[in-house]
């Protein structure tokens, strides 16, 4: 059996969706390795792009219905090997509640004081930039 290399497996899309001053985490039931608290993310599909992958992500996850404002990145994420995409979000409707409840515990919407107490191991440094002032405006 060979392992899977990252271009083989399929991309994950993350959701950085901040609402009212703070940005929308998820914790996850089963963490990968030290990243138990994240943004709401999943694979994503043949023919999708990573934008509307973050929006279906957040919906499917949290119930929130948001659309996609901007891809902040990508990278292949040093502690997964996955190749991950970042996009800025902002909420259309709903409330964020715990809906993919076989995927995640807990959500929490957190100021920009608080991240490094949810990721202590930093954040992508596009996404820190872009929280820096959208957390602060």
């Amino acid at each position: 059996m060979t392992q899977q290399t990252a271009e083989e497996r399929p991309g994950i899309a993350a959701a950085i969706v901040v609402h009212e001053g703070r940005v929308l985490m998820v914790r996850r039931r089963v963490s990968e390795g030290q990243l138990s608290w994240q943004f709401p993310a999943g694979e994503i599909e043949p023919g999708e792009a990573p934008e509307e992958a973050a929006v279906r992500e957040t919906a499917e996850e949290t119930g929130l219905d948001v659309t996609a404002v901007e891809l902040l990145g990508e990278r292949v994420h040093p502690k997964t090997g996955r190749l991950m995409s970042y996009t800025a979000c902002e909420v259309v409707g709903g409330a964020a509640e715990v809906v993919d409840t076989e995927e995640l515990d807990a959500l929490a919407w957190v100021t920009l004081a608080e991240i490094p107490e949810y990721v202590p191991y930093g954040l992508f440094e596009p996404v820190q930039e872009f929280l820096d002032v959208a957390l602060t405006g």
